[in-house]
């Protein structure tokens, strides 16, 4: 059965510390596609201004386009929001009946997890939490393990690169006239510099 790894953000703008992570991904947890599944806007970053939806996927095909193995998903926008996890799940599991679903994250995110929406329906409805664990990282076992007792059955850490890149970082060096195009690909950085995105 093919493995498809679940990949999920806002991308405002995808940057090299996501395609890094997403191809350690993809090598380790041997993922036949990581599927960029694109956030309209994430119950927890409510009152953050994002780029327009439309222009954010964009960013993501320019960013992803060159490799084979990654694809973008915009499956959260065929419904209204809130737009959680739990509920998203479902629906990946009847586009694709035949794949393993490998939900990715990062080592704090799993801690949260307690905190997250239907927390135990995520797990029970994934085969695999594939987790981005970073230097510095500290997964809290003992408490994770109080409210899911199999939660280490269904994790496989990923052993990341420590990348201190952040989009909202890159947003903030755009808007100040700072260097950022490093931070991108080719593709990425001609149409934030072009198009003039995140300007003050």
């Amino acid at each position: 059965m093919e493995r498809m790894g679940v990949f999920g953000g806002t991308f405002d703008p995808p940057h090299l510390g996501h395609l890094i992570l997403a191809a350690e991904a993809a090598d380790q947890l041997k993922l036949d596609q990581v599927l960029w599944l694109l956030s309209p806007a994430p119950p927890h970053k409510r009152k953050q201004h994002l780029t327009a939806y439309d222009e954010r996927a964009a960013f993501v095909q320019a960013c992803i386009q060159p490799e084979p193995k990654f694809a973008l998903s915009l499956i959260e926008s065929e419904r209204p929001g809130p737009h959680y996890t739990s509920d998203t799940l479902p629906i990946l599991r009847e586009r694709f009946p035949k794949r393993e679903i490998v939900l990715l994250v990062g080592g704090d995110s799993l801690n949260d997890m307690p905190d997250w929406h239907e927390p135990r329906l995520i797990l029970d409805r994934v085969d695999q939490l594939g987790v981005m664990e970073r230097p510095g990282d500290h997964v809290d076992w003992d408490r994770l393990s109080g409210f899911f007792p199999d939660i280490r059955e269904k994790v496989a850490l990923i052993d990341a690169p420590l990348l201190e890149i952040s989009s909202s970082e890159i947003r903030a060096r755009v808007a100040a006239g700072h260097h950022y195009r490093y931070y991108l690909t080719e593709a990425v950085y001609r149409l934030v510099h072009e198009k003039g995105y995140y300007q003050g």
